[in-house]
């Protein structure tokens, strides 16, 4: 069984000590990159610069609002490469105007989440990925 690589692209320090706090909850083996801004998130899905070596992500947990490179920027570059196109993508929304407009653009509700994220919709989404898993580790 695969073990769905998790990239997390989120500048605020809570939302991602929170995140990360509830996968070691969790007991969650899957392996989580975290980065801060847009243009290191692009290089990172692109394989770039520092980069060049990073193992493709296989789910995106996306912020919009993120500093240099916004957020929407990265999703159009992720919607854009073919190399990319079996990449899960989830929109991180603080705000019911961003959900909104992710309403108007057509994404389907469960691919956006109000932050914090919520731990058991994420767990639910990733086991909808079909060749992907996410494993809980047992206490032992």
């Amino acid at each position: 069984m695969d073990l769905a690589h998790i990239l997390l692209v989120e500048d605020d320090a809570g939302d991602v000590a929170y995140t990360v706090d509830e996968f070691r909850a969790h007991r969650v083996r899957n392996p989580l990159t975290v980065l801060g801004d847009g243009l290191e998130a692009i290089d990172f899905l692109e394989r770039r610069g520092a980069h060049a070596g990073a193992p493709r992500p296989d789910i995106l947990l996306l912020d919009l609002n993120l500093p240099g490179v916004d957020g929407r920027v990265v999703l159009d570059r992720v919607l854009g490469n073919p190399d990319l196109a079996e990449l899960t993508v989830v929109v991180l929304t603080g705000s019911p105007l961003e959900e909104q407009m992710l309403r108007d653009f057509g994404v389907p509700a469960e691919f956006y989440f109000r932050k914090p994220v919520d731990f058991a919709q994420l767990a639910r989404l990733i086991r909808g990925v079909d060749q992907f898993s996410i494993v809980v580790g047992r206490a032992g």
